[in-house]
């Protein structure tokens, strides 16, 4: 049994991209995915938790929220702000822990917390 299937949990996260190559260069800057072509219009990343993809399209704002999990939140709000990012709201506290939020270059907001 694959210990990545869990019951009714997020399993595949699939973005629209104006431009993959761009999509990939930024999230393998920010947070080391790595992608496996498959064809010009699409692109999937695997990770411990979740599988998704980029395909072509114009990306729709006010999507769902992804919130990322980070060990050190300094390190990744200046690995986003580094690869191109928007800030749109700085570190934050709230009961559980920190987070911020960003754009990404196809502006697709995405939140990063921390205990």
């Amino acid at each position: 049994m694959d210990t990545k299937l869990k019951h009714e949990q997020i399993q595949y996260i699939e973005f629209l991209s104006k431009d993959i190559v761009q999509a990939k260069n930024f999230y393998t800057e920010c947070f080391g995915w790595k992608f496996t072509d498959y064809g010009e219009h699409y692109t999937a990343f695997e990770g411990d938790y979740v599988d998704g993809g980029f395909t072509t399209g114009e990306p729709v704002k006010g999507t769902v929220l992804i919130v990322l999990y980070s060990k050190d939140i300094e390190a990744s709000k200046n690995k986003v702000i580094s690869a191109g990012g928007t800030i749109v709201k700085d570190i934050f506290s709230f009961p559980g822990g920190k987070r911020f939020q960003f754009t990404d270059l196809d502006g697709y907001e995405i939140a990063v917390w921390t205990e």
